[in-house]
């Protein structure tokens, strides 16, 4: 919105600042960021008065979590994803909504996939509040419907895309290296939005575990979007020009303002816990960026962490189903360290330290080519 300040610009002045992405980018992430300090008291004020007993516990689940995080609010998520549409309403260039291709049709996209997904989370986490238990949305429901909003956004983005990347899966490392997906380019795009919904969902178990991690990757994710999106960068590093994804670079920094709002409130002890409602958007707003700038690959990488906690879980059912016996002493996997006899915050910091180091390689791959 504040891109057509530059309306008023002669290109030497203060109003041409609001062309760069940078520029907006550091609002955004600060608009985010003043959002969550502002808004974050009253809203958990707000949440413990309509969750009198707050989130439910699952009762197998570890035993401390029975005594320490019994009573704590959940729906935090409500909080990052107002400080992200927000911010990225305020400060992204927009252009007009209302065709199908439109300038920068990304930063929408992620926006509807964001939302989307908030609200299959809200929803969920709106059940298990007012039934008071364990039981929300049925996993079957709740998959159809991601499914349907990420067909919706992968068919959108395989329509916008080059016509020399439409439909190609893209290698990191091997800069000439495309796989042709055909029909099977969309299919593969909602598995990979609706998995990265559902990984970060398996990862917030703990009090700052899911929220730091999912910064970490959209940083990086952000860094690559606007690399990918300038023809410049994209000549010099040999990767493959995605005109419009620049402009994600302000989605993502939104989304790293509005997370350190929320960690203000949920590090340990949380104050309030971001629910469904925020780790289903956050994971399905990174499966969009990577889907929009052809890095999916990379998104298993820089978000390796998730994938293992999703895969500790597959691993634990299909074991048990087929044997009778547990691989882990509780999945997901943060758990069976919990149960092993690690702090929380021992595990919450090192899986940051893991994160982060998985990061720097996914950023790596830009450059080895």
């Amino acid at each position: 919105m504040l891109y057509w300040l530059t309306e008023f610009s002669d290109g030497g002045d203060f109003f041409n600042l609001f062309r760069y992405i940078t520029f907006r980018s550091g609002g955004a992430f600060f608009t985010a960021l003043i959002f969550g300090f502002v808004f974050g008291q009253p809203l958990i004020n707000l949440l413990r008065r309509r969750q009198r007993n707050g989130q439910p516990i699952r009762d197998d689940g570890p035993e401390s979590h029975l005594i320490n995080k019994a009573g704590t609010p959940t729906m935090g998520g409500v909080l990052i994803l107002g400080a992200v549409i927000v911010s990225t309403l305020l400060w992204a260039r927009l252009d007009t909504i209302f065709v199908w291709k439109m300038e920068n049709p990304y930063v929408w996209i992620t926006l509807f996939v964001t939302v989307g997904f908030g609200l299959i989370g809200f929803a969920d986490d709106y059940k298990k509040i007012s039934g008071g238990n364990t039981k929300g949305v049925s996993g079957k429901v709740r998959l159809l419907l991601g499914f349907v909003i990420a067909a919706i956004a992968a068919y959108w983005m395989a329509s916008l895309h080059p016509d020399e990347l439409t439909n190609q899966l893209a290698f990191p490392v091997f800069k000439d290296t495309l796989l042709n997906l055909g029909i099977f380019f969309v299919p593969f795009s909602m598995i990979v939005i609706v998995g990265a919904a559902n990984a970060v969902n398996f990862t917030d178990g703990l009090d700052g575990l899911a929220i730091m991690p999912a910064m970490i990757a959209a940083g990086t994710l952000g860094v690559i979007a606007y690399a990918v999106g300038r023809v410049d960068f994209t000549e010099y590093l040999d990767v493959h020009y995605v005109p419009g994804t620049g402009e994600l670079l302000i989605f993502t920094a939104a989304l790293i303002g509005g997370g350190l709002g929320f960690l203000w409130y949920n590090a340990p002890p949380a104050a309030v816990f971001m629910g469904d409602t925020g780790s289903l958007a956050l994971g399905g707003a990174l499966g969009a960026i990577a889907v929009a700038t052809k890095h999916e690959i990379v998104l298993a990488i820089v978000g390796g962490l998730f994938v293992v906690e999703t895969l500790s879980v597959i691993i634990q059912v299909l074991y048990f189903k087929r044997t009778g016996k547990r691989v882990f002493l509780m999945a997901p996997i943060h758990h069976h360290y919990e149960k092993k006899g690690w702090s929380e915050p021992q595990i919450v910091i090192r899986f940051w330290i893991i994160s982060l180091v998985l990061a720097l390689i996914g950023l790596a791959t830009l450059k080895l080519r």
